[in-house]
């Protein structure tokens, strides 16, 4: 039987793993933020990093919501089976496991923006 803290040490470390990504998105595009001091055309590299920074954001971040959706999904529907009035507030932890995958298109969207 899963207990409350599996689900919650499931949960931090889906938001470990969703850090890890913008954090490291981050860091890939600094070069691609730099290259551009007068507004002229980005280093091919820069260029590249960039792009991979933006697809890891995207694609860590739906692998973490995925993870996270399954946990919370599988737990949701166990309490649901005995407890139907909790619908709503079940709803809500898999909506918020879902922001993940929102969150790291948010950020490769922004560094797309920052590439031109």
């Amino acid at each position: 039987m899963k207990t409350p803290f599996t689900l919650l040490a499931a949960l931090a470390f889906v938001l470990i793993v969703a850090a890890a990504v913008v954090t490291g998105s981050l860091i890939a595009a600094s070069p691609a933020l730099a290259a551009t001091p007068g507004g002229g055309p980005l280093d091919p590299q820069a260029l590249a990093w960039g792009l991979a920074a933006a697809a890891a954001a995207t694609a860590l971040s739906s692998l973490a919501a995925g993870y996270a959706v399954a946990k919370v999904g599988t737990a949701a529907v166990g309490a649901l089976a005995e407890k139907p009035e909790l619908m709503a507030r079940l709803l809500i932890f898999v909506g918020l496991a879902e922001g993940i995958a929102i969150y790291g298109l948010i950020v490769s969207i922004l560094i797309l923006n920052r590439l031109g």
